[in-house]
């Protein structure tokens, strides 16, 4: 064997799964295409939603997860809690957060609602207006491709990290471009959009976003600003939407998002769609029209058609192990995919229930009767 565990992949879910398998005392060879992934275009948030259950589940035990780390992480991670303000311009708006508030709370996670003087005070840039808002304190950012290198770095000598193309998978061995046959003791499909040129059979949809860095404003903004709307933005199926999502960088800078398309797979960044996003995020942000950009640019989140992750064993492939299609919410949710994937793969009992993320799920033969 290669090793006992090859994952494909080494963005921040893969390196995630190769850390948690090193820490079991596995050796893990990681081999990666070098092809631009989520990891490196996205925003790095960590962020808990609640849109349903199995979200909430995962996203509330990986970023335990990721608080548990934060002292280990180096700078190079850029790891700040700085919380989430849930942004209400309405009366309808605010309902929605005093829902959220709910729902958060009673899963013990520290949340607050606050008014719109509250808000003004804390982050004085806001448009005035605004209703109130959400506060969760304990969600955060960081940037994910310097945390996936540190994860990738903590398995030592255990984890070897390859750049090289798979052209082929079946169950537990892989054909390189180069003509090498690898074989495993499991193999771990971690690749993102890329997924479904190995197993054509995934239901993994590329959805492109654009996103905006500015130059370096020390102090504008203090927490995540993201509108309630985002949720509905975030988990549309067809057409061209937009939604505004501001964080605070540790540079001083203001990375702003987010679109989100369809049907393309064109990485250019489309003028008219920036210009929405521009103008929705000055609809919060007024004074963004006297900052500079410095950049901009694109990447593709690989979506599932019910929008939660595909994490488990192949259901036709044994010793396959699937862990892709985690569209907007993989920075947040790598720990507790790789823990969940892991106890599965070793036979233990889960951390939280897995049924939700189930390959299965989406053959009928072997969606009937999943336990959790």
């Amino acid at each position: 064997m290669t090793a006992d565990v090859i994952v494909i992949g080494a963005g921040i879910i893969g390196s995630a799964c190769a850390h948690e398998l090193s820490k079991r005392g596995l050796s893990v060879r990681v081999l990666d295409s070098g092809q631009a992934g989520a990891t490196g275009a996205g925003m790095g948030h960590l962020v808990t939603l609640d849109d349903n259950p199995a979200e909430l589940a995962l996203s509330r035990y990986s970023l335990d997860l990721w608080r548990q780390w934060a002292d280990q992480l180096d700078d190079a991670c850029a790891y700040r809690n700085c919380g989430t303000l849930w942004l209400a311009t309405n009366e309808e708006e605010l309902h929605e957060a005093a829902r959220k508030a709910d729902t958060l709370g009673k899963h013990g996670i520290a949340c607050e609602l606050m008014g719109a003087r509250q808000l003004q005070a804390l982050e004085p840039h806001l448009a005035p207006g605004l209703k109130g808002a959400l506060c969760v304190s304990g969600d955060g950012i960081l940037y994910a491709p310097n945390a996936a290198r540190w994860l990738l770095h903590q398995g030592g000598s255990a984890i070897t990290l390859e750049h090289a193309r798979v052209t082929a998978v079946s169950g537990t061995h892989v054909q390189l471009e180069d003509g090498r046959r690898l074989n495993a003791g499991a193999v771990i499909l971690a690749n993102g959009i890329q997924a479904p040129e190995l197993c054509p059979e995934l239901p993994i949809t590329p959805k492109k976003g654009h996103l905006l860095i500015t130059d370096r404003y020390p102090g504008q903004i203090h927490h995540q600003l993201v509108e309630l709307g985002y949720a509905s933005s975030a988990h549309a199926s067809t057409g061209t939407s937009v939604a505004f999502n501001a964080q605070p960088r540790p540079t001083g800078q203001i990375l702003l998002g987010s679109s989100r398309q369809f049907d393309t797979l064109d990485p250019r960044v489309e003028g008219p769609v920036l210009a929405r996003m521009l103008a929705r995020a000055r609809q919060y942000l007024p004074g963004l029209g006297d900052l500079n950009a410095i950049r901009c640019w694109t990447g593709f989140r690989a979506t599932t058609p019910d929008g939660l992750p595909i994490i488990g064993q192949h259901p036709e492939q044994p010793g396959l192990w699937l862990a892709v299609g985690h569209e907007g919410l993989g920075v947040t949710t790598a720990p507790g995919t790789a823990r969940l994937l892991t106890a599965e793969l070793f036979g233990e009992s889960l951390p939280l229930s897995g049924a939700a993320y189930r390959p299965g799920r989406f053959t009928t033969a072997h969606a009937v009767g999943a336990e959790g």
